[in-house]
């Protein structure tokens, strides 16, 4: 006998309130063994944790640091334009970097169990204008605890965007694939009100706590601003202005980069988006079970999973945040598997598929719906 639970989650999850959605056919008994399996794998691999991984992430931070050094030392030299290509595409490689393998693995906690205080999620301050405290209750609290919960995560559109038909519409959404495209080159700012935002709207923090938050943020942008758009461009004398239009062009693409990733493992047009109503009794297996069904990969190579920061592999960093993002290429073949045994859908695609189908969502849904839908 189907759950309750489950089946009415997957009704609602209908295109046109009627026909379910995959997952309908499980027994409460199929999704707590799903749980229990899924459970399972977690355990095996931080069980395994060692040397190896600690290593790993060790030389991912020294090949970073050591390309941002490269590519400021071309810039500073700059008197070629060759140079200047050459040392942006190494900065901006480095932004991603830190940003994606390094800053947000470290920031989940992935790391902590090596116990280094300079590579743990209470210590680690990114390269990007959103503070690292303020950044981890947005994305590690509030997104991974309510993935594609509609009215629950602000992820979903990040409160600008309409991606899903169950959004209300408005005029202004006409505007949103023009609007997406600012916003892309812009992300690092857009992540830094984040979640003041989120805290603004269910008025956790008192007007004294907000107004500190603000000026967290201010501080943090202005340090940043001050490193990349003031003080490299200063010590580079003569060839100030390359550095400081270097800059510039390395932040904006890393930008880029990071929404265009995000986007690819949240919004492509097979995930799905939740009501708040499965949060009821929701057990540890249905939660695992809305992680598979809202979340998409990206199929690629070693470089494409490392230059994503492994989020190409979103479905197993939505089921374990904290698993180490190296171990996410070797853990997808056996999720890939537990979900062709339950007879779930394993959304993945290429680069360019996964990014021609966020984008047609973000288009598509510019336009009002015909009747309330999900999907």
């Amino acid at each position: 006998m189907t759950s309750t639970v489950v089946s009415r989650m997957m009704r609602l999850l209908a295109h046109d309130g009627s026909v379910p959605r995959a997952g309908a056919h499980l027994s409460d008994a199929d999704v707590k063994e799903l749980g229990n399996e899924l459970d399972a794998l977690r355990q095996e691999v931080l069980a395994d944790l060692g040397a190896a991984d600690a290593r790993y992430i060790r030389r991912v931070i020294a090949a970073q640091r050591g390309l941002e050094v490269a590519g400021r030392a071309l810039l500073f030299g700059a008197s070629r334009r060759w140079a200047w290509w050459t040392g942006t595409a190494c900065l901006t490689v480095a932004k991603a970097l830190e940003n994606m393998e390094i800053g947000h693995n470290v920031m989940h906690g992935q790391w902590d169990w090596m116990r280094d205080p300079k590579i743990h999620s209470t210590t680690w301050e990114w390269d990007n204008a959103c503070p690292a405290d303020q950044w981890k209750h947005a994305h590690n609290v509030l997104h991974h605890t309510y993935t594609n919960i509609l009215g629950k995560d602000r992820d979903i559109g990040y409160t600008i965007l309409r991606v899903n038909g169950a959004q209300p519409w408005h005029p202004v959404h006409l505007a949103q694939p023009f609007y997406n495209l600012l916003f892309a080159g812009l992300f690092e700012l857009g992540n830094a009100v984040y979640d003041l935002g989120a805290q603004l709207e269910s008025g956790e923090k008192t007007e004294e706590e907000l107004k500190q938050g603000l000026a967290d943020i201010g501080r943090k942008f202005a340090r940043q601003a001050l490193k990349d758009y003031v003080a490299f461009p200063v010590l580079a004398g003569r060839n100030a202005r390359y550095v400081l239009t270097a800059n510039l062009a390395a932040n904006i693409l890393r930008n880029a980069w990071v929404h265009t990733v995000i986007f690819c493992g949240h919004f492509p047009g097979d995930v799905d988006v939740f009501p708040e109503t499965v949060l009821d009794g929701e057990t540890r297996g249905q939660w695992y079970l809305r992680q598979l069904l809202g979340s998409a990969d990206i199929t690629g190579g070693p470089l494409l999973h490392l230059l994503t920061g492994n989020l190409s592999h979103q479905i197993e960093h939505h089921l374990f945040p904290d698993v180490p993002s190296n171990r996410l290429a070797r853990i997808a073949p056996r999720v890939q598997e537990i979900c062709a045994r339950y007879g779930l859908p394993y959304h993945s695609g290429s680069f360019p598929r996964q990014v021609a189908s966020h984008w047609g969502k973000v288009v598509r849904h510019a336009f009002p719906s015909r009747g309330k839908h999900w999907g």
